[in-house]
């Protein structure tokens, strides 16, 4: 099911703020998915997900050639899918916001001066966070 990321339902914030983690797909140079777990955060005003991680990985590195990128979280039957463009963040500021963030939802990470912030412009969201009333 197709949702507005300018006004996901509660339910899918509710599910967003959960503390779960999820897959981030990035492309290689060649156009094949590099498909990896990570934890994100869900910034609802700005409309953007945000994925700490060190600057060398392959997903910063396919994040920083441009295209899309999509984070998929699970739980159950219930899941959610955040599309969009992604870029790459290394000024220090925006690297401080997203480690708070990151420790918020999850816990602190580990140092890493290396760090950099992959930013996902949510323009498509997909999922199910309600269940379907029954048929019949």
């Amino acid at each position: 099911m197709a949702l507005d990321p300018a006004a996901l339902p509660g339910p899918a914030l509710a599910f967003l703020a959960e503390r779960h983690l999820a897959t981030l797909t990035t492309l290689r140079p060649d156009g094949t998915p590099h498909v990896v777990p990570v934890g994100f955060t869900w910034d609802e005003r700005a409309r953007v997900a945000r994925v700490i991680t060190g600057g060398g990985t392959r997903k910063a590195r396919n994040a920083a050639a441009g295209g899309r990128a999509v984070l998929c979280q699970v739980d159950g039957w219930r899941w959610l899918s955040l599309e969009g463009p992604v870029r790459v963040l290394d000024d220090p500021a925006s690297v401080q916001d997203a480690v708070q963030r990151y420790a918020e939802r999850y816990r602190p990470p580990r140092e890493n001066p290396e760090r950099v912030v992959l930013e996902v412009a949510v323009d498509r969201v997909l999922g199910l966070v309600e269940r379907p009333a029954p048929r019949g």
